[in-house]
């Protein structure tokens, strides 16, 4: 199986890369977000890849580092989702922003995501909630991860509260790990101003 591959950018499609290594040119299939973070054409890049084995093709998936490539894993053992939409997923969430929505159980942000419900987002926030890998979570900044069981899952307080965050100018990862942060010290039955008078002490950290 290919864990990685390691060479020049030759051709970017549309949802897909062509890697020339030692001339040979691997078509890897990324997010949209993958995509853009690519080096120009004829420059070297790095990529994590996940390898597809089916009866009749092999199908490679890049990422950009390992812990991307395990929410992959992760979101496929989700009922309903596919390697598309978890994609789609992972192009429209960075591993920080779906380990937030998840701890949070924050569907809508996960419903953001092309091709993807509010069934299927309800899913994947409830069934990866004790999933998290320490290694999905590793190149986030400390002090940003919040980790399920921080928060009561999907409580008004606390998405009034990243919303007032993310109405201040706040990037909505950012405002989800202060609330969490603030709803572990506060405790339970906390109210939404309080969890913004929290969350705000916490991101002044």
């Amino acid at each position: 199986m290919i864990g990685k591959l390691k060479g020049i950018i030759d051709t970017i499609g549309e949802d897909w890369v062509i890697v020339d290594v030692g001339g040979v040119g691997y078509e890897v299939h990324c997010s949209t977000r993958t995509l853009q973070s690519l080096p120009p054409v004829g420059e070297a890049a790095t990529l994590s890849i996940e390898t597809h084995v089916r009866e009749n093709e092999i199908r490679l998936f890049g990422f950009p580092t390992d812990a991307e490539r395990m929410w992959f894993r992760l979101l496929q053992g989700v009922q309903g989702v596919g390697a598309k939409v978890a994609l789609a997923v992972l192009g429209t969430l960075t591993p920080l922003e779906l380990a937030n929505a998840v701890a949070l159980q924050d569907k809508a942000q996960v419903s953001r995501a092309p091709g993807v419900g509010p069934k299927v987002a309800q899913r994947v926030v409830s069934e990866l909630k004790d999933k998290i890998p320490a290694l999905a979570l590793a190149d986030a900044p400390a002090g940003d991860i919040t980790l399920p069981g921080e928060v009561a899952p999907g409580t008004p307080a606390a998405a009034d509260a990243v919303s007032a965050l993310t109405n201040l100018g706040y990037a909505h990862a950012q405002a989800s790990a202060a609330v969490a942060a603030a709803a572990s010290k506060a405790g339970e039955g906390v109210e939404a101003g309080e969890l913004i008078r929290l969350g705000l002490r916490e991101l002044a950290q």
